[in-house]
């Protein structure tokens, strides 16, 4: 009887550790599959998500509806980042009494202390909030920092910069024709 039982509890031993390890290779190819299909790219739907900015605002799905939306992933660590945030930031200036356009700046594995000093050092005052458990960046399927992304009024992404902006004018040459 021993051996009967014996030889019962290791065929039930292999059969769950084939389970575990079938397991693990969908979830190895689920994973694959999600990195292989690159960045959001232009006519794709935007994928809804909401932002808690650094004071505890909510920016959702509601309110980007009917908007030009500029959605700014980046890194306080992140040099090129640094090289675009003025332009960033003047642009939104330029912007930012109008209804019709937002900008959300998504920072991307960071903490928020450093992340705090790399807003006040830029100035930058439009709404930016951590990328919590990379939900976002992983939504938009990123591939590295900085990318921004440009999202119509009807919530279609229309254009994707991979890498810094240089200069105020590529920002606006994006923002001006989708509010027309």
């Amino acid at each position: 009887m021993a051996a009967n039982e014996a030889a019962q509890t290791s065929i039930w031993g292999r059969l769950l550790a084939w389970a575990l390890l079938l397991a693990l290779l969908g979830l190895v190819a689920v994973q694959l599959s999600r990195s292989q299909r690159g960045i959001l790219t232009r006519g794709e739907p935007a994928p809804p998500f909401t932002l808690t900015t650094f004071e505890g605002a909510q920016l959702g799905p509601e309110d980007m509806a009917g908007k030009v939306v500029l959605v700014n992933i980046w890194a306080s660590w992140c040099k090129p980042c640094e090289q675009e945030a003025e332009a960033l930031q003047s642009a939104w200036e330029q912007y930012e009494g109008r209804e019709d356009v937002l900008f959300l700046g998504v920072d991307y594995v960071d903490t928020e202390p450093e992340a705090r000093l790399y807003l006040k050092k830029f100035g930058i005052t439009y709404p930016n909030g951590p990328d919590l458990a990379t939900r976002i960046s992983q939504y938009f399927r990123i591939k590295g920092v900085p990318e921004t992304y440009f999202i119509d009024q009807d919530g279609v992404l229309k254009y994707v910069q991979v890498g810094p902006f240089s200069s105020i004018d590529q920002i606006r040459a994006q923002i001006d024709p989708l509010l027309k």
